[in-house]
């Protein structure tokens, strides 16, 4: 062990008390504990993020160029070929990016603005937020299960339910807050059924005359319009030995799609063909990411993918994920249309009552729930 190793190694026997680690990583930072990365969050040497080429090769070195999805060629004469891009991106990634959409450049500046100043918040502002309850309307906290996790993750968050009734708990102290995010929660709302829409459409669940519109396809639009809605917002302080932590351990996403907005520093990688690839952010497009629940209600043809946050020494990094899924009172289930003797049906029904007791019951590892529900082996 080198010197430099060992004297860190000192360093990091000092004890934080275990409450300090519950009350965020940018609670630790504005109190000076955090010249070193804490025990509490060092990864085992397997599970570390690395760019070496000594150490797993399961790092891609270059950036990966996601497939993007021109959101006006989805409403226009273009259509039948944007299906089929993105068909080709959920089949193939599971990720696309989203250009050209309708949310505008100045809503997308608020969005990420108000949300740094909650998070630049003196911490007793922030922790009139803090709660463990899953079912809370607004909840913030740190790491991924902050109860569950044995290692902790290098990222504190606020989560939001977005439906009407939860806004007036949402954080009141900074002005326009409540204004500028339950906008932001519409306006992602739309492009939420809008892309659902056309992945129906690409997967054969409704036909692309308006006047073949399936009964399923109505049902599930019409339960979509009033589904569950939850954003995330993340922040990631810098950290002095990036190359020890994660920002977020692999994981995959609990709903149909995720829209994820990211401020200009990199940090999401993705899991492709077997390697970690950093996915490069295009200035105010939505990174959208299946999730489990379309992985199931495609009988597993548009899978979700593995993806993890990585951290730097240089620059915090904040991003918005908007998570989008039936209500939370409806039963998840393959698509009958995608069933047949060449594709039994692979996925046991799940609802959200089955998720949370999962997740309370063990620490959330990668695929581990949507594993869970399979009924046999499927690629």
């Amino acid at each position: 062990m080198s010197p430099a190793m060992v004297m860190n190694d000192q360093r990091r026997e000092d004890d934080i008390p275990e409450i300090q680690y519950h009350k965020g990583v940018k609670h630790l930072f504005e109190n000076g504990h955090l010249q070193t990365v804490p025990r509490k969050y060092i990864l085992p040497a397997s599970d570390r993020p690395t760019t070496s080429i000594d150490v797993p090769n399961n790092v891609a070195k270059q950036n990966l160029q996601l497939p993007i999805i021109d959101f006006a060629d989805l409403l226009g004469p273009n259509r039948p070929q944007a299906l089929q891009s993105l068909a080709n991106a959920c089949e193939q990634y599971g990720f696309f990016q989203l250009v050209n959409h309708c949310i505008s450049d100045d809503d997308i500046k608020s969005v990420i603005d108000v949300i740094g100043k909650f998070f630049d918040l003196p911490f007793e502002d922030r922790a009139k937020y803090m709660t463990t309850d899953m079912r809370a309307p607004v909840r913030y906290g740190t790491s991924f299960s902050q109860t569950k996790d044995t290692v902790f993750c290098w990222r504190d968050f606020l989560k939001l339910m977005c439906d009407a009734d939860y806004v007036p708990h949402w954080p009141s102290s900074l002005g326009d807050f409540r204004k500028v995010v339950a906008t932001y929660a519409e306006e992602t709302k739309h492009l939420f059924l809008v892309i659902m829409e056309a992945i129906l459409e690409s997967l054969g669940i409704m036909e692309a005359s308006k006047e073949q519109k399936t009964e399923e396809k109505d049902n599930i639009m019409r339960d979509f319009s009033n589904g569950s809605q939850m954003m995330v917002a993340n922040f990631y302080p810098t950290c002095p030995e990036p190359d020890l932590t994660l920002g977020m351990h692999p994981h995959s996403d609990y709903g149909f799609l995720t829209l994820l907005l990211q401020d200009e520093v990199e940090g999401l990688q993705i899991q492709y063909q077997e390697k970690w690839v950093t996915v490069q952010p295009i200035p105010n497009a939505f990174v959208v990411n299946i999730g489990d629940h379309l992985e199931i209600y495609s009988n597993g043809k548009y899978k979700s993918v593995l993806h993890r946050v990585v951290v730097n020494e240089v620059k915090s990094r904040v991003s918005v994920a908007s998570l989008h899924s039936l209500p939370f009172t409806c039963t998840v289930r393959v698509s009958p249309k995608l069933i047949d003797e060449e594709n039994p049906k692979r996925y046991m029904d799940t609802d959200f009552e089955t998720f949370l007791a999962y997740v309370s019951s063990r620490e959330p590892k990668k695929k581990d729930f949507l594993n869970s529900r399979k009924l046999f082996t499927c690629t």
